[in-house]
């Protein structure tokens, strides 16, 4: 194998598939990136855990095709280091890689490309486009609430499903058990059978990162047990979660008849200047909800006491409830608009947290004895 490519593409794939690899392998080979010249004049670079795999397409030189696998993150290393604007020979003979850059060579170790594992996809039989915006848009609104809780598996990630609720939608939702995020939209064209699905937190966070780089539609595909994102020069293929989620809409509150409308940039300031002070462990804000009137305080046994009164329109009972401030700041740093609806029922009861009941996304957070 022998191809020359330029160093700015080579570092930007080598970083979208550098990062699918673990670090501490067992496996010799999941260290390794694979790399395939073509006789078409490309480079196909591809990566995998064994859950997820990436693959890159990018025009190169190609002088004579083939096939090595390398250590990915020192070929990486090593292409962030090199002079900006080189060219880049890559070229594979008698188990070495020898990549040359102006006056810096490298003779690197390499494995047979035929120990390189794939990922089977199968059938995809679900297939559907998203709008780059719309798939980003789900995500950020959610992935703060997967738990990292690695007993409870079918948390580990983001829970999609489509529902008839008068008009057909699809839904992302994720949970920790202590706050539950959710977004609406309405449901591509189809994904009419598409099975419910849990993506795992790894994918969705190579996914994101993907994403910055898409500017059109990304083409999914899925099984109930792989899917597959289309994301230009880009293809990422995950496993699912072999989990059930749970019925999550048992939590969603719908009689909580306090109802606190608060502008979130005020609020989230306030929460997190009282926070400074909260301990580590429990990280507790209390809000004490009077007319017209929040008052917001910390008691820490280690650090003092801290109060701030932030102004919210309230008019229902006066009562406290307690909160854990991260999770508080987590769903109020997702808040566009310039108003929050707080619907509150008393000091035990899950809190559901939206911009307003138009709104695509919905949060719940459970309160905190404080």
């Amino acid at each position: 194998m022998k191809a020359t490519i330029e160093r700015a593409t080579l570092l930007k794939s080598l970083g979208h598939v550098q990062s699918v690899v673990e670090r501490r392998n067992t496996i010799p080979i999941l260290s390794n990136v694979l790399i395939e010249a073509t006789s078409e004049g490309t480079l196909r670079l591809m990566a995998t855990d064994l859950d997820l795999q990436i693959v890159e397409v990018v025009a190169a030189a190609v002088d004579q095709p083939g096939a090595i696998t390398v250590s990915a993150h020192t070929l990486f290393d090593i292409a962030r280091k090199l002079p900006e604007g080189s060219q880049v020979s890559l070229s594979a003979a008698d188990g070495k890689m020898l990549v040359v850059a102006g006056r810096a060579r490298f003779n690197l170790q390499t494995l047979p490309k035929d120990d390189f594992p794939m990922i089977a996809e199968g059938e995809l039989p679900t297939k559907f486009e998203l709008p780059a915006e719309t798939l980003k848009q789900l995500i950020d609104k959610t992935r703060f609430a997967i738990s990292t809780e690695e007993t409870r598996y079918y948390l580990n990630g983001i829970f999609f499903h489509v529902q008839d609720e008068g008009t057909p939608v699809l839904k992302a939702a994720a949970t920790d058990g202590h706050r539950l995020a959710r977004v609406t939209i309405a449901r591509p064209d189809g994904a009419e059978a598409m099975p419910d699905i849990i993506i795992p937190r790894k994918c969705i966070g190579e996914l994101r990162k993907l994403l910055d780089e898409v500017d059109g539609s990304v083409d999914v595909s899925l099984s109930s047990t792989k899917i597959r994102f289309g994301l230009g020069t880009a293809i990422l293929t995950s496993k699912l979660i072999d989990g059930t989620f749970p019925d999550y809409n048992r939590v969603i509150p719908t009689a909580n008849d306090k109802l606190l409308k608060i502008d979130p940039k005020s609020f989230m300031e306030g929460v997190d200047r009282v926070a400074t002070i909260a301990s580590e462990k429990t990280r507790a804000v209390k809000m004490a909800l009077d007319r017209d009137k929040i008052t917001l305080s910390v008691t820490s046994p280690e650090n003092g006491t801290a109060a701030e009164e932030v102004p919210g329109d309230y008019t229902a009972s006066g009562f406290e409830i307690g909160f854990n401030a991260r999770y508080l700041l987590d769903i109020l740093g997702q808040i566009d608009g310039d108003m929050v609806e707080v619907h509150l029922a008393d000091a035990a009861a899950p809190t559901l947290i939206r911009e307003n009941d138009k709104a695509p996304a919905l949060y719940v957070l459970m309160p905190m004895r404080v």
